[in-house]
């Protein structure tokens, strides 16, 4: 029986390309430790102002040029929830279904949890929640990591018997497929183009926002307006 795994670092409210990856997989793994990178998507993402796109970043402390994994990572003030809830509900109250998620994301938000990986896993489980998605969610410390990038990723599906692995196209950089292909494990390319529109706040069309844009915006018809569910 074949099964398929997406091994991916954990994102902030991520974009709806990220969820049609994980909705394309029987499992995730969230693989959170390695190295925290700056200015990425681990702590922050955008969302529809009304002046604009804006950004909404999740503090964290840096030690500097020091190995940081994003699973050590945690957040430098412990009031930024109660800020990001507080602009959620300033840009987006009058959107037509952010009253059906308002309560469960505000109760997130106003969580004392200080851990990166923690505040991302519990979006991204909300997220797959509110979409339906039953794709099992791991973490890659359930697993014996071997030492080579391109080895640890196969010694993660070997060890969950994966047969089918899915990787976005920035990875193509790394990624052996042969050496896949030698441990009977097929590589897949995700494809992220081709996205519907839908009626957005706020201006021109933006795709690069988070998904809680399409859900404040179309509330339960979100699947029909992204790709994996078609």
């Amino acid at each position: 029986m074949n099964k398929s795994a997406l091994i991916t670092q954990s994102n902030y409210i991520p974009w709806k390309g990220y969820f049609d990856s994980i909705n394309k997989v029987d499992e995730l793994v969230l693989y959170d430790q390695v190295q925290y990178t700056r200015r990425d998507w681990r702590n922050r993402n955008r969302i529809k102002a009304q002046n604009g796109l804006k950004w909404l970043t999740v503090p964290v402390q840096v030690k500097g040029k020091y190995y940081q994994p994003i699973n050590q990572t945690v957040v430098a003030d412990a009031g930024w929830g109660k800020q990001h809830w507080k602009t959620l509900l300033h840009n987006y109250r009058k959107a037509p279904f952010f009253d059906k998620y308002a309560d469960a994301l505000e109760s997130i938000y106003l969580d004392t949890r200080t851990n990166l990986s923690e505040i991302n896993a519990t979006f991204i489980r909300f997220i797959c929640d509110a979409l339906g998605i039953e794709t099992v969610i791991r973490d890659s410390t359930d697993f014996e990591l071997h030492e080579g990038k391109n080895e640890r990723l196969i010694s993660i599906c070997e060890q969950s018997g994966v047969t089918d692995y899915y990787s976005g196209p920035a990875a193509k950089t790394y990624i052996d497929e042969d050496l896949f292909a030698s441990h009977g494990i097929a590589v897949h390319w995700l494809d992220y183009d081709g996205y519907p529109e839908y009626d957005q706040l706020y201006g021109p069309f933006e795709h690069s926002v988070t998904i809680l844009d399409l859900l404040f915006s179309v509330g339960d018809d979100a699947p029909s307006f992204m790709k994996s569910f078609a």
